[in-house]
């Protein structure tokens, strides 16, 4: 049964080869044997009779794969894939659909997004001969398949975990790893590079860059279409179009529940108005930049009548040959189509439209409205999330809730996403206020520089934006609002470590990288009820733009909150004040430590207050001649000079701890203290605890606050060694 008619009886059950284990193949026997051949009769006489979707899948659960994985058994690198035929390289993308599954289904991950490329991500390496030709994966969250396939497969197992692989491609793990990533919008830049480099070298490679209806909304993608067309690179990019742009798309906003950007709507009309294209439609097109004695030995193929009936695309007009668009879970089309775009001639940089389905053949991550985007641990059979759900809401969602209530009663409060409204609360925003939400596709440059149109009109936007994204609209910060005092109200969630993403995901910098700049105000709040107020309190500043950050995770809870930081609560506060801008807060005094001849001071922002209280009662508990003071800073810029002159003149021992890199708060403070003279005479001992100057790796959180040395053991060591009373802990 060919592809072609499956995909007209999208039930058929002629995709399921269940292969069981005893027919797996034996030792060194080649996959385009006679024994093969057996192999593959054996797996035909065992299918059985059920209903399927198109890939091969149960429409019903319980949900399962295949008894057994020989092809993929077999498969240890790409180069063991090359004599496969069509329907062999079917079977092993089934396989390794379920494998990606059952892999992620224990160690939780980004599976919708790998389940949409596993038919392409079998194609190219069938075509390509990696890593000599490069291909690079934009985002690169979608490398599971690549990952399995390129002899990682039995490390699958420590996916995202403490010294295992990587979430995304990481070019220290793997030679096939060509290019890293995590942000988006890089891949054709950094293939056309490579193009580049081997038209230098005078090497006949191919360089293959894929990039999704997401990443392909920033700027830069552009701006690399753009100079390879002016360069004549033989650069291939693959478009893989499978409508989710935004995570979730179809949050309400201003825009409808579509997703996010006309580009979006653009390709949506090619595919409409086209048919997918075989590969009689493409070689003719291809064709053409071949020699004409080429050309002319090919005019047998059939006349041209898909592709350009509707005109040139905008792909085209950029320089690129466009083909499109193509069924990219369809094999028998894929691969001959990516082998004509290998042979081609001339030097035209090509752009291949596919459409593709995210979580294609996986009925849970199909039905998902994230497409199962990134998931905990899960049950395979039903689909059903094993995580248990928090007793204290998560940040994200404090900060929602509060801005909400703000918005209820300010008609001219806006807020602003790039791609993100799942991740920063802004999804719950819209579902209130749609007409006041903006998602502007993984665009951060843009995002910032509208906002401040918008509050140049008097509106008041909050723009929400991960602090590792944010680096990618640094400019736009300084030039369009700092300099102007434009006063947008940047919200940056995942600020400090955010656990299994690792290095690319991490929000390190922030403190440093705009602590810099100025006319910032730059505040970070300890819990939950000072998020709630900080949100208040930024919405308040009219004249300066600011910035409120704060970690992934849940908040403390009522218990902690009470116990720990002194509060009196029953339940949360529906109403909060404003904190005073540029004042601090002090927690406990050493002067309630009646008996202590030494006096320490931990000077907090952010939520390494928590763990700071802790290692105060800790140090109390220990000796009772140390006093401890923990201060809460809430405020980078401006600094609260008194509270630190204070804490400088009645301490022997000042200590800062912030979540972020070196050249942030704690480097501030110490510049103050310096031009002060409060270092002269040698009398104080002054430390600050950051981030080190390292990339921490993915891991759990509280794996990684043990790495970093911002746990609460550490604070109270490095008190205790300043007072030559312990060694910190290595």
């Amino acid at each position: 049964v060919s592809h072609r008619r499956l995909r007209r009886r999208p039930h058929s059950m002629a995709m399921l080869l269940l292969l069981p284990a005893s027919a797996a193949l034996l030792p060194g026997v080649s996959r385009s044997a006679p024994a093969f051949a057996a192999h593959s009769a054996v797996s035909r006489a065992n299918l059985f009779l059920q209903q399927t979707d198109r890939a091969g899948t149960n429409v019903n659960p319980p949900f399962a794969g295949p008894r057994g994985t020989p092809l993929l058994d077999a498969v240890r690198s790409p180069s063991d894939m090359k004599g496969l035929t069509l329907q062999e390289l079917k079977q092993l993308a089934y396989e390794l659909r379920w494998e990606t599954i059952n892999a992620v289904s224990k160690t939780g991950g980004h599976l919708g997004s790998s389940l949409g490329v596993v038919e392409l991500t079998v194609a190219l390496h069938y075509v390509f001969n990696a890593p000599a030709d490069p291909i690079i994966w934009d985002v690169s969250h979608q490398v599971y398949p690549h990952k399995i396939l390129t002899g990682r497969r039995d490390r699958m197992h420590t996916l995202r975990q403490a010294g295992g692989l990587s979430g995304f491609a990481k070019r220290s793990e793997s030679e096939y790893d060509c290019f890293g990533a995590g942000h988006s919008t890089t891949s054709i830049s950094a293939a056309l590079g490579m193009a580049v480099a081997h038209d230098l070298r005078g090497m006949k490679r191919n360089s293959v860059a894929i990039i999704g209806d997401g990443a392909i909304t920033g700027g830069m993608a552009y701006e690399a279409m753009n100079n390879a067309a002016y360069l004549n690179s033989r650069v291939i990019v693959v478009y893989n179009d499978n409508g989710q742009v935004s995570l979730p798309t179809g949050t309400p906003s201003a825009g409808g529940t579509a997703p996010a950007g006309s580009l979006s709507a653009y390709t949506s009309r090619l595919i409409a108005s086209r048919p997918f294209q075989d590969v009689r439609d493409i070689a003719k097109r291809i064709n053409k930049l071949f020699p004409t004695t080429i050309q002319q030995t090919n005019a047998k193929l059939d006349e041209f009548a898909r592709g350009m009936m509707t005109g040139g695309t905008l792909f085209e007009e950029l320089g690129f040959l466009y083909i499109g668009p193509v069924d990219g879970h369809d094999l028998d089309n894929l691969v001959p189509i990516l082998e004509n775009i290998r042979d081609r001639g001339g030097d035209k940089p090509v752009l291949l439209h596919i459409k593709t389905e995210k979580g294609y053949g996986y009925p849970p991550a199909e039905a998902a409205s994230d497409k199962y985007h990134g998931v905990p641990k899960f049950e395979v059979s039903t689909g059903k999330k094993l995580s248990s759900p928090s007793k204290t809401p998560s940040y994200t969602s404090v900060f929602a809730d509060q801005l909400i209530d703000i918005a209820a009663e300010d008609r001219s409060v806006v807020a602003i996403t790039a791609a993100m409204p799942g991740g920063t609360g802004i999804d719950k925003f819209g579902r209130r206020f749609p007409k006041r939400t903006f998602d502007v596709g993984i665009a951060e440059q843009h995002a910032v520089t509208f906002a401040a149109g918008l509050a140049v009109e008097g509106i008041k936007p909050f723009c929400a934006i991960y602090s590792t994204f944010l680096q990618r609209a640094y400019d736009q910060v300084v030039h369009d609002c700092a300099i102007q005092k434009i006063p947008v109200r940047f919200i940056l969630d995942r600020a400090g470590l955010v656990g299994n993403d690792g290095p690319t995901h991490h929000g390190s910098f922030d403190l440093a990288y705009l602590g810099c700049i100025p006319n910032l105000v730059i505040c970070a709040p300890s819990d939950e009820i000072e998020l709630k107020r900080m949100t208040q309190t930024v919405y308040e500043i009219d004249n300066l733009p600011s910035v409120l950050r704060y970690p992934r995770g849940s908040a403390l809870g009522l218990d902690v909150l009470n116990d720990l930081l002194g509060y009196e609560l029953t339940e949360m506060p529906a109403k909060v004040e404003a904190v005073p801008i540029g004042k601090g807060r002090v927690l406990r005094s050493a002067d309630s430590d009646k008996e202590a001849t030494s006096r320490i001071a931990i000077l907090s922002i952010g939520t390494r207050l928590a763990p700071a209280m802790h290692a105060a009662r800790a140090l109390t508990r220990r000796d009772s001649t140390i006093g401890v003071t923990v201060a809460d800073a809430r405020f980078m810029k401006p600094l609260d000079s008194d509270l630190v002159s204070k804490l400088a003149r009645e301490h022997d021992v000042l200590i800062t701890v912030e979540e972020g890199s070196i050249g942030g708060f704690g480097d501030h403070v110490l510049h103050f203290l310096a031009l002060n003279g409060f270092l002269d005479d040698g009398k104080l001992k002054v430390r600050p605890m950051v981030l080190p100057d390292t990339y921490i790796e993915a891991a759990g959180q509280h794996e990684q606050y043990e790495e970093a040395g911002l746990t609460e053991r550490f604070i109270e060591a490095t008190a205790l060694k300043l007072l030559g009373k312990q060694k910190v802990p290595a």
